[in-house]
């Protein structure tokens, strides 16, 4: 009796083995984007954002991603544009302060890539988003992910001003994510 307790005490651990957990380190991460408008490509990023991921390797379906961003940290290199994008007729920042994405699933589509379908909320609307997501490095306590993902309709979350402002700005609809992610051990 006492050796089958043995044993189980030295197996159960490796059949019970648990995803490891990530935290976005963002002080070595990006969040950009770019959308075409009449005179070219207007790029930006968040700076502050946080999140989590939890990763199973032997079973990466099982892995899991969430991150909140915060609205008011956007950076287009102009002051206006950026109070523009915070006030009313976008984002309203003071109402809905957050970006937030919780992954529903996921599927490895090669030995160093995946697909993550989530949940992407902004501007209080949510809309699933596939995101396309490549480890770039992996150590004992650190990994580094690519992301790319379609581009995200801006009319979809309800980020829309004038219609004839719009027309004569020439500002598109779609925007395009540009994200990498790094991130530190938590456990």
């Amino acid at each position: 009796m006492k050796a089958w307790l043995l044993i189980l005490a030295l197996v159960l651990p490796a059949l019970v083995a648990r995803a490891e957990t990530y935290k976005i380190d963002p002080a070595h991460s990006f969040i950009r984007f770019s959308i075409r408008h009449l005179l070219g490509t207007a790029r930006g990023e968040f700076h502050k954002f946080s999140g989590t991921i939890e990763l199973d390797e032997k079973q990466p379906e099982q892995s899991l991603v969430n991150f909140r961003v915060e609205v008011k940290s956007i950076d287009t290199t102009i002051r206006k544009r950026d109070e523009h994008l915070l006030g009313a007729d976008f984002f309203e920042a003071e109402r809905f302060p957050e970006i937030t994405f919780r992954s529903r699933s996921v599927k490895q589509t090669a030995a160093e890539s995946g697909d993550v379908r989530g949940e992407l909320t902004m501007h209080g609307v949510t809309h699933p988003l596939l995101l396309h997501v490549k480890l770039l490095t992996k150590s004992p306590t650190r990994t580094r992910w690519s992301v790319t993902a379609e581009p995200i309709r801006r009319k979809d979350f309800g980020l829309m001003f004038s219609g004839t402002a719009e027309t004569l700005s020439g500002i598109g609809q779609d925007v395009t994510p540009s994200i990498e992610i790094d991130s530190v051990r938590a456990d």
